[in-house]
């Protein structure tokens, strides 16, 4: 058992830390598999030696929070991945992160690594593999960020290729998506083909938006420095300057794949983001991603950033559904 005894003890703090009905408590009972029984400034944790000290230092830190903000169960969430992640690098059980050559200069990040700014919003990063992932992205010109849905992959890659923009790195930006539905049919939606293949794009613009504002990216698509659009589209070019994002790749054919990075020309940074454990193509195609990955393995000046579970930064059992697919699939063959 390790007891701690929060100090200075401001009961209004100690409320928000705790959570309404012990909420923030029992998140973090669940996420270290701990129990911890408070009592006005002491909190009594039962559990693995090594659990028990992440809990303490979880509630220390979180504690420090309370001086000026109220706790979300996001936030507590977030911290707990932070901290876990930083016991992990420190006690690795498996290398679940590969950065492409040199991997040793990118074992650490500091403060200055998990921010990102541009001119109309700023970000930082959740965890170490987010962080390590924008250097790679400074680092080389090309880049592949594998993992599941939720942990920042496509989001991060708009908010450096913006800062590429407004620095003047790059003349335009690029994004790029496959036109491959999950399970539905894109004949069957009504509209022309740019009204069909619109909300496959939806979530690079969010991203955009979010990063420069509505206007500036309406006025950057119609002077052409940004473009949003399928992957069919990019054959037949030469893209030089540019800063140019295939997300989705898991939905690209080995023939697309191919094809797309061949388009890439001097000045250039190209992020390819995917989730293999997604694949909507036809049984009989084979996912370009998980074929590239297999052939440009090895190739120095190239950047691969892994992502897991633990690094989803959506609701806390997004995580556990991924974990619970991984197994079930791992059974399953």
């Amino acid at each position: 058992m390790r007891e701690l005894i929060i100090e200075p003890a401001e009961s209004s703090r100690l409320a928000n830390l705790c959570g309404h009905l012990d909420e923030n408590l029992h998140q973090i009972e669940q996420s270290l598999d701990v129990t911890i029984h408070s009592r006005g400034d002491r909190f009594q944790i039962r559990g693995e030696e090594s659990s028990t000290r992440i809990a303490e230092e979880v509630l220390t830190g979180l504690y420090r929070d309370t001086s000026d903000n109220t706790l979300s169960p996001r936030q507590v969430h977030l911290y707990l991945q932070k901290i876990m992640a930083q016991h992990a690098q420190h006690h690795p059980d498996s290398s679940d992160l590969n950065c492409g050559e040199d991997n040793t200069e990118q074992d650490t990040v500091d403060d200055e690594d998990m921010l990102l700014r541009t001119r109309s919003a700023s970000l930082k990063t959740n965890n170490p593999h987010q962080a390590l992932y924008l250097k790679n992205i400074a680092k080389y010109a090309i880049n592949f960020a594998v993992g599941p849905a939720g942990t920042g992959k496509t989001f991060l890659a708009v908010a450096a290729a913006v800062r590429a923009l407004e620095r003047d790195e790059v003349s335009r930006l690029i994004l790029v998506r496959p036109a491959v539905e999950a399970g539905e049919r894109l004949g069957f939606l009504p509209g022309d083909l740019s009204q069909k293949i619109d909300p496959y794009l939806r979530p690079l613009y969010d991203a955009l938006y979010y990063f420069m504002g509505n206007d500036a990216v309406n006025k950057a698509i119609e002077r052409g420095i940004i473009e949003v659009l399928p992957l069919a589209y990019m054959r037949g070019r030469t893209l030089n300057d540019s800063f140019i994002i295939l997300d989705e790749a898991q939905n690209a054919t080995t023939a697309q794949m191919k094809m797309f990075l061949t388009r890439i020309g001097f000045g250039s940074t190209a992020v390819i983001t995917g989730d293999i454990t997604q694949v909507d193509l036809p049984k009989s195609s084979t996912s370009g991603l998980m074929h590239v990955l297999k052939v440009l393995k090895g190739v120095r000046g190239i950047g691969f950033s892994y992502f897991n579970a633990a690094d989803v930064v959506r609701h806390p059992l997004v995580q556990k559904i991924i974990e619970a697919y991984d197994l079930w699939e791992g059974r399953e063959r």
